[in-house]
């Protein structure tokens, strides 16, 4: 047999307990044929064979999103301007100022989700009045987590909220002492007018979604994602919603696994939704790259206990087990794999009440089903979704709302949230995910830090000892790939698994710990073909792909902050009230330019502190 690919020279860590580490690998038809020594992979060598040397570079398994939404987060990547990782409010509203002016009539300037304003050396929120400052005529939406979204005036003006708007059910427009509306919108606790709002935004032509979402796996794969489980969505309809991703799986352009589940979008016709789609959708009908995976994350609307940290835990409506057993039974019934959405541990325990009485009238015997998040699940619960066969996928939202978690619950609480150490103890199996693109940050390293370290993304140390380096890529590799039923597919760099790899810009497992936030990838390779590459091996990737519309924010901050430096990545932190000072001085000596160059606009977003 020849090989396709040869890579060569590296430090290879494949997840793989009986052959842990490798210095090369051989991949023929999309898969690995050799996972060894530099010798026993060049016993593959032929004449057509390609030959990549990593120059020492540490190599992982490609990782896997066991919860992300892909298909929806793909049809507006071009639309968004994100914040991940941005240092400072001061140059958050920079941007956003920037793309309001290269903004056209009627679009918004869109900030959603992946951000939290502890993340900012000043440490606050941006207020309306500098969001009416930054963009006085373009409308501006800004996302802060499940709890809240500021609108500047133009926003206001384009949704229709006056005076005469009633609150919607589960949610507050906040007024002025006249009674008009701020532009702040807050969910108490239900999430609706949030996204409701977010959706009378213009949405992009089919052909930029098509742009929009290759756009988005391309910075996934700078990232070093390979596969992700998509969770369906609110306003993601099937199968109106998935046409781009299915025209570019049929036209081999899918540079990012997807398994996808179908999420019912009719309040109290959800059994109706399920009952169509099991007799008009196979299971896991597809191919490796784009393949179903069953029902949820929503199975029925009563059972959706949103977390917002910020408002005391809803308790679910007594009619959510009378509507969620029918759904289940029928899943179930079906073979269908399902998922649930699950924040607290009151609600999982009256959902597997629901899924014990299904399963004493029909054993699931096998079937996979898990829950998702479970921040608060106790260890008699964990022993109860073991007993059913099942999983649980767990997410970083605590790296994003610790903090409002601690004020809430108290510091002892945020130890074990979730218990994952606890899951893993009982056997039960555990993917690691992000939950992307509307509340965390899509970025898997943001996760990983979170998990290694204990820590969230504005440095409260919620629990002192986190997971090992190595349990926390397994379980955002090997360990994933159990929730979409590709076991022993993928997940490890072994001989006859797919061969989707990233190749790291740093050694994960000897880095420090801060410096896991900044970890890319620079060479990422999926089913045998690189399909991103950076810095020394550029010329092996292919080349990128020109973003439409050419007003797009993806044009002038393509994707997730990253710093200039090394040192540059270490300031957070600002010794004087305000917390803007000593950054605008390191990025001035970054780049070579006078402090005084960078005093106007920050000093048009209050910083006092610091005389120029």
């Amino acid at each position: 047999m020849s090989a396709d690919l040869i890579l060569f020279n590296g430090q290879f860590h494949t997840v793989d307990r009986e052959n842990p580490r490798a210095s090369a690998v051989a991949i023929s038809d999309g898969r690995f044929v050799a996972v060894g020594t530099d010798a026993q992979a060049m016993a593959f060598r032929g004449a057509g064979t390609q030959l990549i040397d990593l120059k020492g570079g540490c190599v992982i398994p490609g990782l896997n999103d066991s919860h992300l939404h892909l298909i929806r987060g793909g049809l507006n990547y071009n639309l968004e301007l994100r914040w991940e990782g941005v240092p400072s409010l001061a140059d958050a509203l920079r941007l956003l100022k920037e793309q309001a002016d290269r903004t056209p009539t009627p679009q918004w300037v869109r900030v959603v989700g992946g951000w939290n304003e502890f993340q900012f050396a000043e440490k606050r929120m941006p207020t309306l009045e500098e969001l009416n400052l930054a963009a006085p005529d373009t409308p501006v939406f800004v996302l802060h987590l499940y709890d809240r979204a500021l609108l500047n005036r133009a926003a206001l003006r384009v949704a229709g909220y006056t005076r005469d708007t009633p609150n919607p059910p589960g949610g507050e427009i906040v007024r002025d002492a006249n009674g008009n509306p701020t532009g702040m919108l807050v969910a108490r606790p239900n999430a609706m007018i949030l996204y409701s709002t977010l959706a009378k935004g213009p949405k992009l032509p089919l052909e930029y979604q098509v742009n929009s979402t290759r756009q988005f796996m391309r910075e996934l794969n700078r990232l070093g994602l390979t596969s992700a489980i998509d969770a369906g969505g609110g306003f993601q309809n099937y199968p109106d919603d998935y046409q781009v991703i299915e025209q570019l799986a049929k036209d081999q352009q899918l540079t990012i696994r997807i398994a996808y589940n179908l999420f019912t979008q009719k309040p109290k016709e959800e059994l109706s939704d399920f009952k169509h789609w099991t007799s008009s959708v196979t299971l896991h009908q597809g191919d490796d790259f784009l393949r179903h995976n069953g029902a949820g994350e929503m199975l029925v609307f009563s059972a959706a206990d949103f977390e917002d940290f910020l408002e005391p835990r809803p308790d679910l409506p007594q009619s959510m087990e009378d509507e969620l057993e029918p759904v289940v039974r029928h899943l179930v019934e079906q073979r269908w794999p399902f998922r649930l959405h699950a924040t607290y541990n009151e609600s999982i325990s009256r959902m597997l009440d629901v899924f014990e009485k299904v399963n004493r009238d029909i054993p699931f015997n096998g079937l996979p089903w898990f829950f998702d998040h479970a921040e608060t699940i106790t260890p008699q619960n964990i022993e109860r979704v073991r007993a059913l066969g099942g999983g649980i996928a767990i997410q970083d939202r605590m790296a994003f709302q610790g903090e409002y978690f601690v004020e809430r619950y108290g510091a002892k609480a945020a130890e074990a949230t979730p218990p994952i150490k606890r899951m893993l103890a009982e056997g039960v199996p555990v993917g690691a995910g992000t939950d992307a693109t509307r509340v965390s940050s899509y970025n898997p390293w943001t996760s990983l830090y979170w998990m290694v370290s204990g820590r969230t993304v504005g440095g409260l140390e919620l629990h002192a000892e986190g997971l090992s380096r190595l349990t926390a890529l397994e379980l955002f590799t090997h360990g994933s790939a159990w929730f979409s039923s590709e076991q022993g597919k993928k997940g490890q760099i072994k001989v006859g698994q797919l061969a989707d790899l990233a190749a790291l810009s740093a050694d994960f497992f000897s880095v420090d710990e801060e410096a896991i936030k900044w970890i890319e990838s620079v060479l990422t390779v999926v089913g045998g073909k690189v399909v991103y590459a950076a810095g020394d091996f550029e010329t092996f990737g292919p080349p990128s792909v020109p973003v439409l519309p050419d007003w797009s924010p993806v044009v002038k901050v393509p994707g997730h902050w990253r710093p200039t430096s090394a040192l540059q990545a270490q300031v957070h932190h600002c010794s004087g009230p305000c917390g803007v000072h000593a950054h605008r001085h390191e990025t001035a000596r970054l780049s070579n330019a006078p402090v005084s160059d960078f005093a106007g606009f920050w000093g048009a977003f209050g910083c006092s502190c610091f005389a120029f």
